[in-house]
């Protein structure tokens, strides 16, 4: 799918003296926004943009879009680890 949009020219002769990449920078901000709307899931969007599941926290935190887990869910992930340790024969 492709995607365009204007801008001013004054805006986009600002953005491009950096060097940037404008369409990649567009691209990603859609993306990362479709993701923090829960319209597309974490492993799409690294997918989409071609990362790695860290590489798309990096970008995810760059973004300032927190990756959905809480800390509830993080501390019932911890509880269910350590169980399954005790769980476990020792040999």
């Amino acid at each position: 799918m492709n995607i365009t949009f204007e801008l001013p020219s004054s805006i986009e002769q600002e953005i491009s003296a950096s060097g940037t990449d404008l369409g990649g920078e567009a691209r990603e901000a859609f993306l990362v926004e479709l993701y923090r709307q829960d319209r597309i899931t974490h492993h799409q969007l690294a997918e989409a943009l071609g990362l790695s599941r860290l590489e798309i926290e990096g970008t995810l935190k760059r973004h300032e879009v927190s990756s959905g887990v809480t800390a509830e869910e993080l501390l019932a992930q911890a509880a269910a680890l350590r169980e399954g340790l005790r769980a476990r024969p020792v040999e």
